[in-house]
């Protein structure tokens, strides 16, 4: 099994928080690279404060950006229904994103989804540190390539170890799969059940590894 190295989430030493709270509330006024100009709001993750499974994104969308709440939006809503078909309880898992400002293009009155560049997310990384420390989770879910950059760094790839449970000396297992905004994306192709179904199998080794 492949050995990947930590990536910038476990790398850093995150904030000097005493707790999951303090950490979240310290992050409220983050300055740590310029995405909060242009957010409404920084969204930390949610969750049992010590959940046994920790599910990662990239960032907030634009609807979770305006609610302030992980995973509210059409991909979370996706999330929620092949996590309850995959027989994992949402409510039971810790949610959050390696970037938590939401990055994105102005097209009129649209907000458009912009890919977080490599030194957000190690700027960010600092608070996911402090969430994979308060948390202690069993299994970390990487949903993404930003996701997995910031756990595992640049020795995983999605494309070649998604469904795999991948272990490092000193970090939490993580298993790998995509982001539930691909599967948005081909809503419409002949292919969409069929992607939805390796999806909901991905999560399905959640209660496997448990």
């Amino acid at each position: 099994m492949l050995t990947p190295r930590q990536g910038p989430a476990f790398a850093t030493p995150g904030p000097e928080a005493e707790t999951l709270s303090s950490a979240r509330a310290a992050a409220q006024d983050c300055r740590r690279c310029d995405l909060y100009r242009n957010a409404t709001h920084l969204v930390f993750g949610e969750g049992p404060p010590r959940a046994r499974v920790l599910l990662v994104g990239e960032q907030p969308g634009d609807k979770e950006d305006l609610a302030g709440a992980p995973f509210v939006g059409p991909s979370g809503q996706l999330l929620d229904r092949c996590l309850e078909k995959a027989g994992i309880d949402r409510d039971l898992c810790y949610v959050t994103n390696a970037v938590k400002h939401f990055k994105f293009e102005p097209r009129g009155k649209r907000r458009i989804h912009s890919k977080p560049n490599v030194g957000e997310v190690q700027a960010c990384a600092w608070w996911l540190a402090a969430e994979l420390r308060f948390v202690k989770p069993q299994l970390v879910v990487a949903l993404g390539a930003t996701a997995l950059y910031s756990l595992l760094g640049r020795g995983a790839k999605v494309t070649r170890d998604r469904g795999a449970v991948l272990k490092t000396p000193d970090t939490p297992p993580v298993l790998v799969t995509i982001h539930p905004s691909a599967l948005l994306r081909t809503l419409n192709r002949p292919e969409a059940a069929v992607n939805q179904e390796r999806f909901i199998a991905d999560l399905a080794k959640i209660a496997d590894f448990l």
